[in-house]
Protein backbone atom coordinates (compact mmCIF):
# COMPACT_ATOMS: atom_id res chain seq x y z
CA UNK A 1 0.00 0.00 0.00
CA UNK A 2 1.39 3.34 -0.84
CA UNK A 3 2.30 5.76 1.74
CA UNK A 4 -0.59 8.21 1.04
CA UNK A 5 -2.89 5.76 1.32
CA UNK A 6 -1.58 4.94 5.18
CA UNK A 7 -1.49 7.95 5.91
CA UNK A 8 -4.90 8.69 5.31
CA UNK A 9 -6.46 5.33 7.05
CA UNK A 10 -4.48 6.47 9.85
CA UNK A 11 -5.64 9.91 10.03
CA UNK A 12 -9.27 8.81 10.45
CA UNK A 13 -8.60 8.00 14.01
CA UNK A 14 -8.23 10.98 14.93
CA UNK A 15 -11.09 12.53 12.85
CA UNK A 16 -12.85 9.64 14.76
CA UNK A 17 -11.70 11.12 18.33
CA UNK A 18 -12.70 14.52 17.02
CA UNK A 19 -16.51 13.47 17.75
CA UNK A 20 -15.93 11.69 21.19
CA UNK A 21 -16.87 15.24 22.94
CA UNK A 22 -20.25 15.72 20.33
CA UNK A 23 -21.38 11.70 21.49
CA UNK A 24 -20.13 12.19 24.98
CA UNK A 25 -22.70 15.40 25.45
CA UNK A 26 -25.26 13.80 23.19
CA UNK A 27 -25.95 10.68 24.42
CA UNK A 28 -23.68 9.39 27.37
CA UNK A 29 -24.69 9.79 31.45
CA UNK A 30 -22.95 13.03 32.33
CA UNK A 31 -19.65 13.23 34.70
CA UNK A 32 -18.59 9.96 34.61
CA UNK A 33 -15.45 10.13 31.86
CA UNK A 34 -13.46 6.96 33.85
CA UNK A 35 -16.77 4.20 33.21
CA UNK A 36 -16.99 6.25 29.86
CA UNK A 37 -13.28 5.06 29.30
CA UNK A 38 -13.77 1.52 30.62
CA UNK A 39 -16.57 1.00 28.00
CA UNK A 40 -14.53 2.51 25.45
CA UNK A 41 -11.87 0.39 25.95
CA UNK A 42 -12.26 -3.11 27.63
CA UNK A 43 -15.03 -4.07 25.26
CA UNK A 44 -13.51 -3.31 22.24
CA UNK A 45 -10.66 -4.64 23.16
CA UNK A 46 -11.37 -7.96 24.00
CA UNK A 47 -13.69 -8.14 20.62
CA UNK A 48 -10.63 -7.23 18.72
CA UNK A 49 -8.68 -9.99 20.45
CA UNK A 50 -11.57 -12.52 19.74
CA UNK A 51 -11.30 -11.23 15.89
CA UNK A 52 -7.74 -11.88 16.15
CA UNK A 53 -7.63 -15.08 17.94
CA UNK A 54 -4.45 -14.46 19.05
CA UNK A 55 -3.52 -13.84 23.05
CA UNK A 56 0.18 -12.75 23.83
CA UNK A 57 2.69 -14.45 24.64
CA UNK A 58 6.28 -14.26 27.02
CA UNK A 59 7.42 -10.87 27.02
CA UNK A 60 4.40 -9.06 25.49
CA UNK A 61 2.14 -10.16 28.34
CA UNK A 62 4.14 -7.43 29.95
CA UNK A 63 4.55 -5.65 27.19
CA UNK A 64 0.76 -5.04 25.92
CA UNK A 65 0.53 -4.06 30.21
CA UNK A 66 2.82 -1.20 29.65
CA UNK A 67 1.67 -0.37 26.57
CA UNK A 68 -1.95 -0.14 27.44
CA UNK A 69 -1.15 2.13 30.37
CA UNK A 70 0.70 4.71 28.32
CA UNK A 71 -1.79 4.72 25.60
CA UNK A 72 -5.25 3.70 27.26
CA UNK A 73 -5.20 3.41 31.31
CA UNK A 74 -3.09 6.04 32.17
CA UNK A 75 -3.81 8.70 29.12
CA UNK A 76 -8.04 8.48 29.42
CA UNK A 77 -8.23 9.56 33.08
CA UNK A 78 -5.41 12.30 32.86
CA UNK A 79 -7.22 13.34 29.94
CA UNK A 80 -10.84 13.30 31.79
CA UNK A 81 -8.95 15.09 34.88
CA UNK A 82 -7.23 18.01 32.56
CA UNK A 83 -10.64 18.61 31.14
CA UNK A 84 -12.44 18.81 33.96
CA UNK A 85 -9.81 21.51 35.97
CA UNK A 86 -9.95 23.16 32.26
CA UNK A 87 -11.78 25.08 30.12
CA UNK A 88 -11.75 22.58 26.68
CA UNK A 89 -9.72 24.88 24.93
CA UNK A 90 -6.88 24.40 27.26
CA UNK A 91 -6.95 20.79 27.24
CA UNK A 92 -6.88 20.54 23.60
CA UNK A 93 -4.37 22.74 23.18
CA UNK A 94 -2.16 20.97 25.81
CA UNK A 95 -3.24 17.65 24.02
CA UNK A 96 -2.16 19.45 20.39
CA UNK A 97 1.50 19.63 21.87
CA UNK A 98 2.06 15.77 22.13
CA UNK A 99 3.53 15.74 19.11
CA UNK A 100 6.31 17.64 20.43
CA UNK A 101 7.04 14.55 22.89
CA UNK A 102 6.99 12.34 20.32
CA UNK A 103 9.80 13.90 18.03
CA UNK A 104 11.89 14.62 21.06
CA UNK A 105 11.19 10.95 22.13
CA UNK A 106 11.63 9.23 18.43
CA UNK A 107 15.28 10.92 18.58
CA UNK A 108 16.41 9.98 21.31
CA UNK A 109 14.69 5.85 21.37
CA UNK A 110 14.28 5.20 17.77
CA UNK A 111 17.11 7.42 16.14
CA UNK A 112 14.57 9.37 13.70
CA UNK A 113 15.93 12.45 13.07
CA UNK A 114 14.21 15.42 14.11
CA UNK A 115 14.11 17.69 10.99
CA UNK A 116 13.44 21.42 11.79
CA UNK A 117 10.78 21.78 9.15
CA UNK A 118 9.03 18.08 11.51
CA UNK A 119 9.23 20.48 14.48
CA UNK A 120 7.87 23.96 13.19
CA UNK A 121 5.14 21.96 11.57
CA UNK A 122 4.10 20.43 15.28
CA UNK A 123 4.99 24.37 17.08
CA UNK A 124 2.80 25.70 14.07
CA UNK A 125 0.09 22.67 14.12
CA UNK A 126 -0.51 23.01 17.98
CA UNK A 127 -0.68 27.33 17.27
CA UNK A 128 -3.00 26.82 14.73
CA UNK A 129 -5.47 24.66 17.03
CA UNK A 130 -4.99 27.18 19.72
CA UNK A 131 -6.60 30.08 17.76
CA UNK A 132 -9.74 27.33 17.12
CA UNK A 133 -10.35 26.67 20.63
CA UNK A 134 -9.08 29.32 23.48
CA UNK A 135 -11.03 32.36 24.13
CA UNK A 136 -10.62 34.98 26.57
CA UNK A 137 -11.96 33.66 29.29
CA UNK A 138 -9.44 30.19 29.26
CA UNK A 139 -8.04 30.52 32.23
CA UNK A 140 -5.16 27.80 34.02
CA UNK A 141 -5.39 25.23 36.76
CA UNK A 142 -1.85 23.70 37.83
CA UNK A 143 -3.65 20.41 38.65
CA UNK A 144 -5.14 20.50 35.27
CA UNK A 145 -1.91 21.65 33.60
CA UNK A 146 0.02 18.92 34.61
CA UNK A 147 -2.57 16.22 34.10
CA UNK A 148 -2.60 18.06 30.59
CA UNK A 149 1.09 17.50 30.00
CA UNK A 150 1.46 14.28 31.50
CA UNK A 151 -1.30 13.19 29.31
CA UNK A 152 0.37 13.98 26.55
CA UNK A 153 3.57 12.56 27.35
CA UNK A 154 2.02 9.09 27.76
CA UNK A 155 0.40 8.75 24.96
CA UNK A 156 3.76 9.87 23.14
CA UNK A 157 5.44 7.75 25.21
CA UNK A 158 2.95 4.77 23.92
CA UNK A 159 3.22 5.73 20.62
CA UNK A 160 7.44 5.75 20.84
CA UNK A 161 7.70 2.34 22.45
CA UNK A 162 4.70 0.44 20.46
CA UNK A 163 7.09 1.78 16.88
CA UNK A 164 9.94 0.48 19.39
CA UNK A 165 8.89 -3.05 20.08
CA UNK A 166 7.09 -3.59 17.36
CA UNK A 167 4.70 -6.32 16.54
CA UNK A 168 5.56 -10.45 17.92
CA UNK A 169 6.20 -12.29 14.53
CA UNK A 170 3.19 -12.93 12.24
CA UNK A 171 0.92 -10.98 14.74
CA UNK A 172 -0.71 -7.98 12.88
CA UNK A 173 -2.26 -4.94 14.74
CA UNK A 174 -5.54 -5.98 15.39
CA UNK A 175 -4.40 -8.28 17.57
CA UNK A 176 -2.07 -5.62 19.27
CA UNK A 177 -4.55 -3.19 19.32
CA UNK A 178 -6.40 -5.44 21.24
CA UNK A 179 -3.96 -6.43 23.96
CA UNK A 180 -3.66 -2.99 24.48
CA UNK A 181 -7.17 -1.86 24.87
CA UNK A 182 -8.04 -4.80 27.15
CA UNK A 183 -5.25 -4.16 29.37
CA UNK A 184 -5.71 -0.08 29.67
CA UNK A 185 -9.80 -0.99 30.17
CA UNK A 186 -8.71 -3.53 33.09
CA UNK A 187 -6.07 -0.36 34.64
CA UNK A 188 -9.10 2.06 34.70
CA UNK A 189 -11.31 -0.34 36.00
CA UNK A 190 -10.10 0.49 40.01
CA UNK A 191 -9.87 3.87 39.57
CA UNK A 192 -13.85 4.40 37.68
CA UNK A 193 -15.10 2.19 40.53
CA UNK A 194 -12.97 4.55 43.33
CA UNK A 195 -13.72 8.08 41.86
CA UNK A 196 -17.51 7.37 40.28
CA UNK A 197 -18.57 4.72 42.18
CA UNK A 198 -21.18 1.79 40.91
CA UNK A 199 -22.22 2.00 36.74
CA UNK A 200 -24.79 4.52 36.15
CA UNK A 201 -28.10 3.15 34.52
CA UNK A 202 -28.38 2.89 31.09
CA UNK A 203 -31.19 4.19 28.59
CA UNK A 204 -31.20 3.64 24.59
CA UNK A 205 -29.36 6.70 23.81
CA UNK A 206 -26.13 5.54 26.16
CA UNK A 207 -26.22 2.43 24.50
CA UNK A 208 -26.50 3.62 21.27
CA UNK A 209 -23.39 6.18 22.67
CA UNK A 210 -21.25 3.69 23.85
CA UNK A 211 -22.05 1.32 20.98
CA UNK A 212 -20.18 3.67 18.39
CA UNK A 213 -17.64 4.38 21.07
CA UNK A 214 -16.85 0.59 21.48
CA UNK A 215 -16.53 -0.01 17.87
CA UNK A 216 -15.82 3.23 15.61
CA UNK A 217 -14.43 5.31 18.09
CA UNK A 218 -11.88 3.04 19.80
CA UNK A 219 -11.86 -0.74 18.28
CA UNK A 220 -11.55 0.75 14.53
CA UNK A 221 -9.61 3.74 15.30
CA UNK A 222 -7.25 2.34 17.65
CA UNK A 223 -6.56 -0.69 15.25
CA UNK A 224 -6.00 2.12 12.36
CA UNK A 225 -3.64 4.37 14.60
CA UNK A 226 -1.87 0.66 15.59
CA UNK A 227 -1.63 -0.18 11.94
CA UNK A 228 -0.23 3.35 11.26
CA UNK A 229 2.78 3.24 13.89
CA UNK A 230 3.57 0.25 12.57
CA UNK A 231 4.05 1.00 8.93
CA UNK A 232 5.16 4.73 9.17
CA UNK A 233 7.59 6.13 11.51
CA UNK A 234 6.18 7.62 15.08
CA UNK A 235 6.58 11.35 14.10
CA UNK A 236 4.64 10.81 11.00
CA UNK A 237 1.70 9.33 13.35
CA UNK A 238 1.92 11.75 15.53
CA UNK A 239 1.71 14.88 13.76
CA UNK A 240 -1.79 13.43 12.47
CA UNK A 241 -2.62 14.41 16.05
CA UNK A 242 -4.34 18.12 15.32
CA UNK A 243 -6.81 16.28 13.32
CA UNK A 244 -8.81 15.52 16.44
CA UNK A 245 -9.78 18.93 17.76
CA UNK A 246 -10.07 20.02 14.14
CA UNK A 247 -12.84 17.70 13.73
CA UNK A 248 -14.49 18.34 16.97
CA UNK A 249 -14.98 22.18 15.45
CA UNK A 250 -16.16 21.13 12.72
CA UNK A 251 -19.14 18.97 14.42
CA UNK A 252 -19.82 21.71 16.68
CA UNK A 253 -20.44 24.00 13.91
CA UNK A 254 -22.84 21.84 12.00
CA UNK A 255 -24.57 19.12 14.65
CA UNK A 256 -24.60 21.91 17.63
CA UNK A 257 -25.05 25.25 16.03
CA UNK A 258 -21.27 26.16 17.97
CA UNK A 259 -20.36 29.93 15.23
CA UNK A 260 -17.00 29.80 13.68
CA UNK A 261 -15.04 33.05 13.92
CA UNK A 262 -12.72 34.55 11.03
CA UNK A 263 -10.10 33.38 13.66
CA UNK A 264 -11.11 30.33 14.16
CA UNK A 265 -11.39 29.76 10.46
CA UNK A 266 -7.73 31.11 10.13
CA UNK A 267 -6.49 28.96 12.74
CA UNK A 268 -8.08 25.58 11.03
CA UNK A 269 -6.50 26.85 7.82
CA UNK A 270 -3.26 27.14 9.90
CA UNK A 271 -3.91 23.69 11.72
CA UNK A 272 -4.61 22.11 8.63
CA UNK A 273 -1.48 23.12 6.36
CA UNK A 274 0.87 22.34 9.19
CA UNK A 275 -0.57 18.85 9.26
CA UNK A 276 0.04 18.23 5.43
CA UNK A 277 3.71 19.86 5.85
CA UNK A 278 4.41 17.70 8.44
CA UNK A 279 3.53 14.55 6.28
CA UNK A 280 5.98 16.12 3.65
CA UNK A 281 8.38 16.43 5.91
CA UNK A 282 8.06 12.83 7.97
CA UNK A 283 8.38 11.45 4.69
CA UNK A 284 11.85 9.64 3.46
CA UNK A 285 12.39 6.76 1.09
CA UNK A 286 11.64 3.45 2.55
CA UNK A 287 14.99 1.84 1.80
CA UNK A 288 16.40 4.65 4.35
CA UNK A 289 14.36 3.01 7.92
CA UNK A 290 16.63 1.15 9.72
CA UNK A 291 14.89 -1.54 11.67
CA UNK A 292 15.77 -2.41 14.92
CA UNK A 293 15.28 -6.02 15.33
CA UNK A 294 14.37 -8.75 12.59
CA UNK A 295 11.02 -9.31 14.03
CA UNK A 296 9.45 -5.41 13.32
CA UNK A 297 11.45 -6.09 10.01
CA UNK A 298 9.25 -9.34 8.81
CA UNK A 299 6.49 -7.90 10.22
CA UNK A 300 5.98 -4.61 8.57
CA UNK A 301 5.80 -7.06 5.44
CA UNK A 302 2.81 -8.37 7.12
CA UNK A 303 -0.74 -7.41 5.95
CA UNK A 304 -3.59 -7.61 8.35
CA UNK A 305 -6.11 -5.10 6.89
CA UNK A 306 -9.85 -6.17 7.41
CA UNK A 307 -10.77 -6.16 4.31
CA UNK A 308 -8.55 -9.43 3.24
CA UNK A 309 -10.82 -11.55 5.31
CA UNK A 310 -7.90 -13.59 6.96
CA UNK A 311 -5.61 -13.08 10.06
CA UNK A 312 -2.56 -14.65 10.30
CA UNK A 313 -2.16 -16.38 13.54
Amino acid sequence: MKRSATVALTALAPVSWGSTYFVATELLPPDRPLFTGVMRALPAGVLLTALARTLPKGRWWWRSAVLGTLNIGAFFPLLFLSAYRLPGGVAAVLGAVGPLFVIGLAALVLGERARLRTVLAAVVGAFGVSMVVLTAEAGLDLVGVVAGVVSSASMGAGTVMAKRWGRPEGVGALAVAGWQLTAGGLVIIPVAALAEGAPPVLDGRAFLGYGYMMLINTGIAYWLWFRGIGRLTATSVTLLSPLSPLTAAVIGWAALGQALTPVQLAGMAIAFGATVAGQLAAARPAGKAKPFSSTEQIDQNISMDLSDGRVRR
